[in-house]
């Protein structure tokens, strides 16, 4: 059901959610009637597909209303990071999950996998890129993902707290060096959106800004610090009272060369001191201005993966050394959770375990879900190939010379997640239920491999200790 009129949202919800127009609160009158009517399946898919905007702006706050009420909110991992970079807390590797679409069933799948496995913690996130061609706005994807955690709640403890990331908050060399005001500003703008919405943990990307020509490490390194620190600046003053949002850096653009020690503590160093009040520049109350809580680096891999003239995924060089090298720099001598793994989800299986071995902190994952659900088979194999004619219609500039239709498919596809995001919601029942266990199988893997089964009460028990002191002061 999808609620076209603000009346015919409060009607649908009557007896069970209690809305007061006027002083525009909400309130739970009967917690079981949420499942056993289906009002939360109702109210997220009328938040992200009713044609009024008045609509699915009431249904986002009504999603973000209950959850607080039954124990689900968005959250800063920072305090769970500050842990590991003490070394308190470890011997795991934190999964970020990037989900294209459909964006409520696979983080409903990707929360049965962490209850079964008594996990945590995940993170959900969203790129800057991936807000654009999967059409989901921040408030769009966090409704998506505190819903999904409503719906998958088990007994009267809430599903607690709600890791919603926006990744790669992306600088674009080319934009910023014709405007840099323009530029920037485009970021900021994405930095209101996304605390707007919950996006409590925020990757800063001015690793694009690196100048490879330039004499030595600093000055390669310089834009890049200098710009990641005003956007550090920015999001501490732009944040909620009371929440301490995580923050990660980039030193190292995915796909390039891969990050070294002495990138990593000139990059350190220079937003240190432009976080500093004795920096000329610096805003004067600057002194304790938190910096990042993670660092992401680049080892060897690309984001998707790089397909071969079959479109099978090619083999890569991960550099553990490096990443285990740097997650130790970046705990000892800066306090940091550890370094962060990009464009990991194509990797083969048997790698997995080897993250929390060599000590990262957090691995971000993507084209591997993607890749489930398109090639599933169960997918309808007729609306895969109406898909695969609007990418030939709608993106043949984009095919890179030499590429084969397999590749140009392969490194396209993500594109199809805007265009085609009602049809994905809107799979057959059984279709969707075939592949969504699958996806939960995937995520299930990947969580015991990254060594997060088990973990959800010690992180549970930091976190509400941390909450709790903060309530005490």
């Amino acid at each position: 059901m999808i609620f076209k009129e603000t009346e015919e949202l409060r009607r649908g919800v009557h007896g069970v959610i209690s809305i007061l127009p006027e002083e525009k609160k909400v309130f739970v009158l009967n917690k079981e009637r949420l499942w056993e009517d289906d009002i939360i399946d109702a109210l997220i898919r009328t938040a992200v597909f009713s044609p009024s905007e008045e609509v699915r702006k009431l249904a986002h706050r009504v999603i973000r209303e209950v959850g607080k009420q039954l124990g689900v909110y968005p959250a800063s991992i920072q305090i769970l990071y500050e842990s590991m970079g003490r070394e308190d807390i470890g011997g795991f590797t934190v999964p970020a999950l990037n989900l294209r679409g459909p964006t409520y069933q696979s983080a409903r799948a990707a929360i049965r996998a962490q209850q079964q496995l008594g996990a945590g913690p995940v993170i959900f996130e969203l790129a800057r890129s991936e807000m654009g061609y999967t059409g989901q706005s921040p408030m769009e994807y966090a409704s998506c993902i505190i819903a999904a955690a409503i719906k998958e709640q088990q007994g009267e403890a809430g599903y607690g707290p709600v890791f919603i990331q926006g990744d790669h908050f992306q600088v674009k060399a080319e934009k910023y060096h014709q405007d840099r005001e323009a530029e920037t500003q485009a970021i900021r703008e994405l930095i209101d959106q996304a605390l707007t919405a919950g996006f409590y943990n925020i990757d800063i990307d001015t690793s694009t800004l690196v100048d490879i020509s330039k004499p030595s490490v600093d000055e390669q390194q310089k834009l890049n610090y200098t710009v990641s620190a005003e956007m550090i600046q920015y999001i501490r003053s732009r944040s909620p009272k009371g929440v301490a949002i995580s923050i990660g850096g980039e030193i190292g653009e995915v796909g390039s060369k891969n990050s070294t020690p002495e990138e990593l503590r000139p990059y350190m160093e220079g937003v240190r001191r432009m976080l500093r009040s004795d920096e000329p520049g610096a805003d004067a109350d600057s002194s304790e201005i938190t910096g990042p809580s993670k660092i992401s680096v680049q080892t060897g891999t690309t984001h998707g993966g790089v397909p071969g003239p079959d479109g099978k995924i090619k083999a890569v060089q991960l550099d553990f050394d490096t990443l285990k090298s740097l997650s130790r720099i970046a705990r000892e001598e800066y306090g940091m959770a550890g370094a962060v793994q990009h464009g990991a989800s194509t990797l083969p299986d048997d790698l997995f375990h080897t993250f929390p071995e060599v000590g990262t902190a957090e691995i971000h994952l993507a084209t591997g879900f993607q890749n489930l659900i398109l090639d599933h088979p169960r997918f309808p194999k007729k609306l895969r190939e109406q898909m695969y004619g609007h990418l030939k219609q709608q993106h043949a500039g984009e095919r890179k010379e030499g590429w084969t239709e397999e590749q140009f498919r392969y490194k396209l596809r993500k594109k199809v997640h805007g265009p085609f995001k009602r049809q994905l919601w809107d799979l057959p029942a059984g279709v969707t239920r075939e592949i969504m266990q699958d996806l939960q199988a995937k995520f299930e893997f990947l969580f015991r491999q990254l060594g997060i089964e088990g973990k959800a009460e010690q992180a549970r028990a930091i976190l509400e200790g941390a909450e709790q002191e903060q309530s005490a002061g």
